[in-house]
């Protein structure tokens, strides 16, 4: 039994006990989350496709906590200009466990 879901302007597939890193959110740890816009949604032998949602499918999940990605490199580099810049950047996230699939 799973769902594909948008959350945050990206789509993630979610089964019932799965943990899943999300975009940060504005949501305290513990708390319960719901997410309306389901694309699809089995239950292991039938598989519902909506157009474009399930009508009456949700994603009911807990937020366990924040964190941060690990730190990736940019490097700029022009040739024979003199000119290197190197940055870091580490992505922020909600991570969050299902807990209950409403496949409508």
């Amino acid at each position: 039994m799973y769902a594909i879901f948008r959350a945050l302007g990206k789509q993630f597939r979610a089964e019932k006990g799965q943990t899943l890193r999300l975009p940060l959110m504005d949501a305290e740890p513990g708390a319960t989350v719901t997410f309306d816009e389901v694309l699809l949604s089995s239950d292991g032998t039938t598989i519902r496709a909506g157009a474009p949602l399930v009508s009456g499918a949700s994603v009911e999940a807990e937020v366990v906590g924040t964190g941060k990605e690990k730190k990736i490199y940019v490097f700029k580099f022009k040739r024979r200009k003199n000119y290197r810049r190197k940055t870091g950047h580490r992505q922020k996230f909600t991570e969050v466990r299902i807990t209950d699939l409403k496949l409508g």
